[in-house]
């Protein structure tokens, strides 16, 4: 086969392999014969090809799901992946920020992230989609492909150049949980910068909180020695002393000139997070007639007993506090008054009794107020309850309370006193029909049974309920009971399960 005095002969067969240049082939061919032409090269195919593998690659979006709750949308709080990186299933895409919890998200897929739809606090809908991840699935070849002999093929690279380009590897992502990462975000560090101590490498809040640490302590070593390099100038001579004192001006003759204020700027802030939530609540309670009942309540013996059972509670490393033998002590009184533990059916025109006591407890966090509930009060022990609250404060703090810890609650208790105030004014959070509020423990005088003086600790309680359903007889049965179990909490023995 003559090509021209121009042309060189290359090989007699060659194999190449579909890649990433252009007018790449979708499975290999043999060629019979190759020549050179200025600085490409031309391939003449053989007749028949047996193809042993080929590739579909697949869009597919990765949309989100429907968290419960009715929750429509949610603001993307932070992405751990971005486009191009590799993803397996179960690896996490992002965190997202509802009207009630956090929830991390994670991947359905293996593939590759093709482009994300959402920046940064942006709201994303439930349905829509939160990325498009690139799917490869093999396909069965067909057994035989014919391609035309003589055609040819040209691929626009010079021989030297051809070769197949090696894949860069992605950068490995540092383990982290989504309240690690957000506190790295805060103090713009990388976290591939920091040495983890967990397993497989995690980044644990203590190695990030060290790391931190260690580089204030670096910052502050700084300081005292640029100072001590800095060499002090000749001393400033001293003017003479006049003869005479100078006279120190009246205050009349010194000036006075207002100086002006430029009050701040004002700023606008999209509402979102928790702070939605308690816009839907409240705007719903405010539908609900609320009927209003304080009381007081003596404490004394409530608080030596908690004094006596810490001890036994720090042997199985739980921090026993006073809130566990309130929701215990309220939850048996629930048990006679059911209908306290009820929501209102309006569409039905029915009163739905609640089975189970899942007693919620406000808490004040930095994103805001929330109140997760502790499930099934009636039926675990003092040391139970004491262990669920702790991992929803745990949660609550950390920001990664789930939403399963907010759904299902029956009652609510608010410790307002752990704050400040005594008294309040607690709003019903629908479907719920009743709230109490506790305040602070004060020592007050109050006579004894012999009626003396002595000191007693005190707290009182506000409580809210639904007149539509409770009226003030029921409320105040409901917390004269509850009322004798605190003040005699050896009483509650009777009624233990």
């Amino acid at each position: 086969m003559s090509h021209g005095s121009s042309s060189t002969r290359v090989s007699r067969t060659a194999i190449v392999q579909q890649h990433r240049f252009k007018g790449s082939l979708s499975s290999p061919l043999v060629a019979t014969s190759s020549f050179r032409h200025g600085n490409q090269l031309i391939f003449n195919w053989a007749r028949f090809v047996h193809v042993t593998q080929s590739c579909h690659k697949e869009i597919i979006p990765f949309k989100l799901s429907d968290i419960g709750e009715g929750i429509k949308e949610v603001t993307l709080k932070e992405w751990f992946v971005k486009e191009g990186d590799k993803v397996n299933q179960f690896d996490q895409i992002c965190e997202v920020q509802s009207d009630k919890a956090s929830v991390t998200i994670t991947s359905r897929y293996d593939g590759i992230i093709n482009k994300i739809h959402y920046q940064v606090d942006d709201i994303a809908l439930v349905g829509s989609a939160l990325v498009d991840i690139e799917i490869v699935e093999s396909e069965k070849p067909p057994e035989e492909q014919e391609i035309q002999e003589g055609d040819a093929i040209q691929v626009g690279r010079s021989e030297e150049s051809f070769h197949l380009p090696s894949q860069p590897l992605p950068l490995e992502k540092a383990l982290a949980a989504p309240a690690v990462r957000r506190i790295a975000a805060e103090y713009k560090i990388d976290l591939k910068n920091v040495q983890g101590t967990g397993k497989d490498g995690r980044v644990l809040k203590e190695d990030i909180l060290n790391y931190i640490s260690s580089k204030e302590n670096v910052t502050t070593s700084e300081q005292p020695a640029a100072a001590a390099s800095t060499t002090p100038g000749p001393p400033a001579p001293q003017p003479s002393s006049p003869a005479t004192p100078a006279q120190t001006p009246s205050p009349a003759a010194i000036p006075f000139t207002p100086r002006s204020i430029t009050a701040p700027s004002d700023r606008k802030e999209a509402i979102k997070g928790y702070t939605r939530t308690m816009i839907k609540t409240m705007t719903a309670a405010n539908e609900i007639p609320h009927f209003g009942y304080c009381e007081e309540i003596n404490v004394t013996e409530l608080i030596n007993l908690r004094r006596r059972l810490k001890d036994v509670a720090d042997q199985y490393n739980i921090k026993l506090t006073m809130m566990p033998l309130f929701l215990k002590s309220a939850s048996l009184a629930l048990s006679q008054y059911p209908i306290l533990n009820s929501t209102l059916d309006v569409a039905s025109d029915s009163i739905i009794y609640k089975g189970a006591h899942n007693i919620g407890v406000a808490m004040d966090t930095k994103l805001g107020l929330i109140v997760p509930n502790v499930k099934n009060v009636e039926s675990k022990s003092i040391l139970e309850i004491a262990t669920d609250l702790q991992n929803l404060h745990k949660s609550a703090q950390g920001g990664s309370i789930k939403p399963d810890d907010i759904r299902g609650g029956t009652f609510t208790i608010s410790n307002i006193g752990s704050i400040g105030g005594t008294y309040a004014k607690p709003v019903i959070l629908p479907p719920e029909v009743a709230i109490v509020a506790i305040g602070r423990v004060q020592t007050l005088p109050r006579f004894d049974k012999a009626g003396n003086v002595v000191p007693a600790q005190m707290i009182n309680i506000s409580f809210s309920a639904d007149h539509r359903l409770i009226d003030g007889a029921t409320a105040a049965r409901f917390c004269n009971l509850w009322k004798s179990y605190l003040e005699d909490p050896a009483s509650m023995l009777l009624h233990l399960k």
